[in-house]
């Protein structure tokens, strides 16, 4: 397998577009760079800090209870009383408004958790943008996908303490770089995608210790599959003490540099 052929006429153009793109969507007002808190939901109804209700789960799903005066708002419907969110999926959520600020309702690692976001959070508010490598052609690598034959369960910690996350892993990617034959165990991704959460030698010295994600793009008819590792960006782990991110299966240690993609955030 060898790196794709490039018309690198327009390489350097499309990614500073995709990034650009990339850091507007993260420093939305409502982002993950204006979470203020993480808060692991209980049978107790809780009031948490910058969210009005009493909040708490049980069998039946997430519930809160909004006193007098307090209200939310879900799909520009009014919510007041108690609202019931039902059980929320794993890796899913409702995202409901209050105010100038909104709180996610998510499932994460088997617990139930809500997290308010404020536009006025100091974090959005400093964010300067995030240093990335040079876009490099070299680094768009041609690779082959293998299907299990069975998705594989596949246990990987996260960035909090004490949660892990079960993805089924669907395949791996095989490819050759600098004649080293490589894989990397795939999670599924968006929109038929393949997602890549992945470590390397930079990790920790110029990028991110945890993790670093890469989206890849559907394999074809027959198996092929292009890892643009310009494209590697850091998850919300890399800016917020209040992100569940998951880290890379072990598999997933580069013995090379990638240095590609984004660095370490400032």
């Amino acid at each position: 397998m060898s790196n794709a052929v490039i018309d690198s006429t327009d390489f350097a153009a499309d990614w500073q577009q995709w990034h650009q793109q990339h850091e507007q969507t993260r420093a939305d007002r409502h982002g993950f760079l204006a979470v203020t808190g993480l808060h692991f939901l209980s049978q107790e109804p809780q009031r948490f800090d910058r969210a009005p209700g009493q909040w708490w789960t049980d069998q039946s799903g997430v519930h809160v209870r909004l006193d007098d005066g307090e209200t939310l708002t879900r799909d520009g419907e009014r919510l007041d009383g108690t609202v019931d969110f039902g059980v929320i999926p794993e890796r899913a959520g409702v995202t409901v408004g209050f105010e100038d600020g909104v709180i996610e309702v998510a499932k994460r690692g088997g617990e139930d958790i809500i997290r308010p976001r404020h536009p006025d959070h100091e974090i959005l508010a400093g964010y300067e943008g995030t240093p990335t490598f040079a876009p490099d052609p070299a680094w768009v690598i041609e690779g082959r996908y293998s299907a299990y034959d069975e998705p594989i369960p596949t246990t990987v910690g996260a960035a909090v303490d004490g949660l892990q996350h079960v993805y089924d892993a669907p395949g791996e990617i095989h490819f050759t770089k600098d004649g080293q034959d490589l894989t990397l165990v795939a999670f599924p991704g968006h929109g038929g995608n393949l997602l890549v959460l992945l470590r390397d030698a930079t990790s920790g010295i110029s990028t991110y210790a945890a993790n670093r994600a890469l989206s890849v793009p559907a394999p074809d008819a027959a198996g092929r599959v292009t890892l643009d590792f310009n494209r590697a960006t850091n998850l919300p782990c890399a800016y917020t003490p209040y992100a569940t991110c998951p880290l890379p299966p072990a598999q997933n240690t580069l013995p090379i540099a990638v240095e590609a993609g984004e660095k370490t955030p400032l």
